[in-house]
């Protein structure tokens, strides 16, 4: 087995651990540690906790925060579809012709759902 062929993946791979491990270790060194009882506590606020963690809550928030990662990651697809246009040609073009429907279609059916309303 020739090393020198893997060098530059064990490099790369030394790189990115001490890149994730470094400054982690350094932090511990040589930031302050004085724990008192706020900090230790089970809360960052400082104070217990007043409810109970099985409260109903809204998930209208949550799902319009998903609704918005969804599409933007859709629409994400397009950058590199507008870039390669003339290299993919008329299929290309009709594919992605096809893939805005369905989007448009999604989104017309989650805003007749009621999905996008506040209240």
């Amino acid at each position: 087995m020739d090393l020198e062929q893997y060098l530059p993946v064990i490099l790369f791979l030394l790189v990115g651990v001490s890149v994730g491990i470094l400054p982690q270790v350094l932090g511990y060194i040589l930031g302050p540690n004085r724990p008192d009882d706020a900090k230790n506590s089970p809360y960052e606020c400082g104070f217990e906790a007043f409810e109970d963690a099985r409260m109903k809550f809204d998930v209208r928030y949550y799902l319009v925060a998903i609704l918005f990662i969804l599409f933007d990651l859709e629409i994400a697809f397009l950058f590199p579809w507008a870039v390669g246009l003339k290299d993919l040609g008329a299929t290309g073009f009709w594919a992605v012709v096809v893939f805005l429907g369905i989007l448009v279609v999604g989104f017309v059916y989650e805003w007749k759902k009621g999905a996008l309303d506040w209240e």
